[in-house]
């Protein structure tokens, strides 16, 4: 094979160098990207490596694909980029997250218009002034769609932090929550920046499945984190058809846009 020739596979993740879908479902877990391909038509395993498991298939009509990236933005980025590299353009963070405002209950969605830059791998990519924003497009689709489905929801800005549990350094959580931050998650920002660098679409919508990080540990230094709870699986089952559908209303909307300069 000459230097110049295009890999079936690519070397991370190993899913085809080419010809995917242009909408993709992006979620931490391998186990989640399962149950979401459980429900799209005609869905097929298209890689599988580490902790990236891809699927493709379809939604109400539109092609689409699932990928984890697992837990944290450095890796995150591994599989955001090549999934772009394959075909990909809008992208939809199907996560889970810790509450950090008032009213903001378990099993709830909260829609993100933008992410507070704490998730460890974009401070090497662009400067610390540089926004994480959601695409506005995005944003909609997603808010559109959970109202359409009755889903308790939230929208607003999201908190994406490396670290998981707390360390010897005090956990600055007062001062965002004072600004309004709705949740703490680990790696949306990093899909925010990434796809803002590269002129893709992306947004992101989260299910709580707990209290915030510093409430992680009880008196004992035991954790008190339990996201296998049934609230928490039916806000996913939720959160799954409501980021599906925003997609599909996406890709709706770029198909009349294309018919419109036609």
């Amino acid at each position: 094979m000459s230097s110049t020739t295009r890999p079936a596979v690519l070397p991370i993740t190993k899913i085809p160098s080419s010809g995917l879908p242009a909408h993709a479902l992006v979620v931490g877990d391998p186990a989640r990207a399962a149950l979401v391909a459980e429900r799209l038509d005609d869905a097929r395993q298209i890689g599988a490596n580490r902790e990236y498991v891809s699927y493709a298939g379809g939604w109400r009509g539109v092609p689409v694909v699932v990928s984890s990236h697992g837990v944290g933005g450095p890796g995150a980025v591994c599989l955001f980029g090549e999934l772009a590299e394959a075909g990909v353009r809008t992208f939809i963070r199907l996560g889970t997250a810790g509450a950090m405002a008032r009213g903001v209950g378990d099993g709830d969605l909260v829609v993100a218009t933008g992410a507070v830059r704490d998730d460890g791998v974009t401070q090497q990519l662009v400067p610390a002034e540089f926004p994480a924003f959601s695409t506005p497009e995005v944003v909609l689709a997603l808010h559109g769609a959970a109202r359409e489905h009755g889903a308790p929801h939230h929208r607003g800005v999201v908190w994406t932090r490396a670290a998981f549990m707390p360390g010897v350094l005090e956990l600055p959580m007062k001062p965002y929550q004072a600004a309004g931050v709705l949740a703490i998650e680990m790696e949306l920002s990093a899909l925010l920046v990434f796809a803002a660098l590269g002129g893709h679409r992306a947004g992101g919508v989260l299910v709580v499945d707990g209290i915030a990080a510093d409430d992680l540990v009880d008196e004992s230094g035991g954790s008190t984190y339990d996201p296998h709870r049934r609230v928490v699986a039916e806000g996913v089952e939720r959160g799954v058809v409501v980021a599906l559908d925003a997609l599909y209303r996406l890709a709706l909307d770029e198909a009349g846009e294309a018919a419109d300069r036609a």
